[in-house]
């Protein structure tokens, strides 16, 4: 594999699918991994296939109809899930088996109520197991985020020598900053002696709204496959949003890392998923938000109109968001009057739009957004007002 290719691992039909309200069928389940693997996803995280029986059979499904991408199938550190993984596996042309435990002090002694040794003689045997039946197998360190570097690197040397050809290091409660998740994702590469036989991958959550900036850190200290959803959906405060990062990567060609992801896709996708799931997209929302290419202060209108990259990094139409917005409110100038209105087949002079702007500031102070209609009235009005002239 190219040494600077960052893979993409979506989770949105696993993790993304845990939001409540976010459930989804067998039949939109298929159709969301259609355009996943259309979209250039690496790996697919497919669902949990022992939680259900219909998530059983949604990966099962989902595993006869992907061609390119690997399909996943997530499952405790318990033989009974990953041979019922396997088994929904079966038919994908690239199977991976996702396994793993609590790497974390405070998992080990909250949540498996046991001790360091007992979880890496477990994560040891549920990663050969697993090994046994797909030869692609990733490993999570769940709660890595907050476990001792020490332990974790013990662990991870354990499961790559069991197997494991992905190991993964959640900063499951989005608890690190930035500098901390690259410290460990360093940590590892340089204090785990077989680590050039896996590929480090990152999961982070957005507890703190981290979630890319930790994961960008980790690429550049090393990991080469970034966990991510659509939207950044997932459990609580979601996952790392996957258009952010493969747009940093993209826009920051001085990390000399690339992903297979079809850009102008981003915003069709992100609208699937959106409907699909029943869950809308906050218009702020880099990249995919409503907002995202809209400009409506006068002085950015201004800057924008003379030369678009004063206020916008990414061209809208690299991500499939169309054309660029000129939204008019009271705060808007008279360049952006001046263009809406010739957009609308209005051809005035500068007096003219002077003259228009100050009723169009009466008209803006009324209402959050004056709209082409309102635009329609002010110029017929002004046109009138000369002819009577």
């Amino acid at each position: 594999m190219p040494e600077n290719q960052i893979f993409i691992f979506d989770t949105t039909l696993r993790d993304g699918e845990q939001v409540p309200g976010c459930k989804l069928n067998t039949k939109e389940k298929i159709e969301l991994a259609l355009k996943l693997e259309e979209l250039g996803v690496d790996i697919i995280e497919a669902g949990f296939p022992i939680s259900s029986p219909g998530d059983f059979h949604s990966v099962e499904e989902i595993s006869k109809i992907i061609k390119n991408a690997t399909v996943c199938g997530l499952t405790r550190a318990v033989e009974k899930d990953i041979q019922v993984a396997a088994d929904a596996l079966k038919y994908a042309k690239r199977p991976r088996i996702h396994t793993g435990i609590g790497s974390s002090d405070i998992h080990i002694k909250h949540k498996f109520n046991t001790t360091r040794e007992e979880i890496v003689k477990r994560a040891a045997k549920a990663t050969k197991f697993a090994r046994n039946l797909v030869p692609d197998v990733e490993f999570f360190a769940e709660d890595a985020g907050r476990a001792d570097n020490e332990f974790l690197a013990r662990l991870i040397e354990t499961v790559i020598s069991a197997g494991a050809t992905v190991v993964n290091i959640p900063d499951t409660t989005g608890y690190c900053l930035p500098h901390q998740y690259a410290e460990k994702i360093a940590y590892l590469v340089n204090n785990v002696p077989n680590i050039d036989k896996a590929v480090i991958s990152c999961h982070c959550h957005n507890d703190l709204g981290l979630a890319t900036a930790n994961s960008i850190a980790g690429i550049i200290a090393g990991a080469r496959q970034i966990e991510c959803t659509v939207n950044g959906l997932g459990e609580r405060a979601g996952n790392t949003s996957m258009e952010e990062c493969v747009m940093i990567i993209k826009q920051h060609k001085e990390l000399g890392f690339f992903t297979n992801i079809n850009t102008q896709l981003l915003n069709p996708v992100s609208r699937l998923v959106s409907d699909t799931m029943r869950m809308p997209v906050q218009p702020n929302k880099a990249i995919v938000g409503a907002n995202a290419f809209s400009h409506s202060s006068g002085i950015h209108q201004d800057g924008f109109l003379k030369e678009s990259i004063t206020y916008e990094i990414i061209n809208p139409e690299e991500v499939g968001a169309g054309e660029s917005k000129i939204v008019l409110t009271a705060r808007s100038g008279r360049s952006a009057l001046a263009f809406r209105l010739q957009k609308i087949g209005y051809e005035f002079n500068r007096n003219d739009v002077d003259v228009i702007y100050e009723k169009f500031l009466k008209v803006a102070d009324t209402k959050k957004e004056v709209v082409e209609s309102d635009l329609h009235e002010l110029a017929k009005a002004y046109i009138a007002s000369v002819a009577e002239v």
